[in-house]
């Protein structure tokens, strides 16, 4: 029989190991507000944590790819693209293509609408990533918003009538049947308990209704 293969748990460096990888990518997104606009930064960083820098590159991409979101319908109304560290003279060719992410919707079907335009040879797959990942942040940056104005006491959580309904199927939790609108239906708020939100059956006892029944064979 085969040797059985090696398990992330044998394999992973233990927390706080000083040991560098051989290669590391940090993403990052930041989302600020503009009077009914979102601007989300996103920027993408490849580097050789081990390498001297005399040989070949230390690091080996920094682009960053921002948009201008209207709050209102979600609507993209302006992108751009800027490379920092790319490793060919004609990869910045690229950049004003990814003024075309302008009039998409970053709700539904965002994804497949960026792969189609910026997918493998029609874009930079670096900046197609950053595309891509920068739709669900605007969504997470909508309730991010909403619990600032309700900590300076400038507001209140969406109600499930007025604004919850674009999370609906984003997840499993999220799914038409799933736990997220049960939650709903019997009364909980986003914001309102503990995180994370507890199971369906907790808030059903909390709220006063008859908990989920259970196997008592």
């Amino acid at each position: 029989m085969p040797e059985p293969s090696p398990t992330l748990a044998d394999l992973r460096p233990e927390v706080g190991s000083p040991e560098d990888p051989i290669h590391r990518r940090v993403i990052d997104m930041a989302v600020f507000e503009r009077d009914g606009h979102h601007v989300v930064i996103g920027t993408l960083r490849d580097t050789r944590p081990w390498a001297s820098g005399t040989l070949g590159p230390k690091e080996l991409h920094y682009m960053e790819l921002g948009i201008v979101v209207r709050r209102a319908d979600l609507v993209i109304v302006d992108a751009a693209a800027d490379m920092h560290t790319f490793p060919h003279a004609e990869c910045t060719d690229i950049e004003p293509a990814f003024a075309d992410l302008i009039g998409l919707s970053v709700s539904r079907g965002y994804t497949a609408a960026v792969q189609d335009r910026f997918g493998r040879q029609r874009g930079c797959s670096h900046l197609e990533f950053l595309a891509r990942a920068l739709g669900p942040v605007v969504i997470q940056a909508i309730t991010s918003s909403a619990a600032r104005r309700v900590e300076l006491g400038d507001g209140e959580f969406p109600s499930p009538e007025g604004g919850l309904a674009w999370l609906s199927n984003t997840c499993h939790v999220w799914a038409d049947a799933g736990p997220g609108p049960e939650k709903v239906a019997v009364g909980w708020r986003p914001g309102a308990s503990e995180y994370p939100a507890p199971p369906v059956v907790e808030i059903r006892r909390r709220m006063g209704g008859t908990p989920e029944p259970t196997d008592q064979r």
